[in-house]
């Protein structure tokens, strides 16, 4: 078992995303973490996005609170308090806080093969 507490998080700089974004790891190698994946908590101030952009890996978002716009070339989608979404490899997308509070993702990602 491998917990982080809050206070242990990491905070991370994803590329593309807004200053006003907060983006910290939870489970991550550089935890500690054997997971094939990483999960990262990110927090949005009105206003804030994540400018279109694509990984070529797979991601979920899950919001925990608030709410956020998530939009791919084949529309967007407004998410809110746990709500997810599922994005496959190199599919492009924007996330933006559109409200005047504050949302809270979480992001599950797994690691690039090596």
């Amino acid at each position: 078992m491998k917990v982080t507490r809050l206070e242990e998080a990491v905070p991370y700089y994803p590329p593309k995303h807004s200053a006003t974004t907060h983006a910290m790891y939870l489970q991550h190698k550089s935890l500690g973490s054997d997971a094939p994946y990483w999960v990262g908590c990110s927090y949005y101030l009105p206003g804030a996005k994540a400018e279109w952009d694509a990984t070529p890996l797979p991601k979920v978002y899950i919001v925990l609170d608030g709410e956020l716009v998530v939009a791919t070339e084949d529309g967007e989608v407004v998410l809110g308090t746990m709500d997810s979404v599922s994005l496959s490899p190199n599919e492009r997308r924007e996330v933006r806080n559109d409200t005047n509070r504050v949302a809270t993702m979480l992001v599950v990602m797994p690691y690039p093969a090596q």
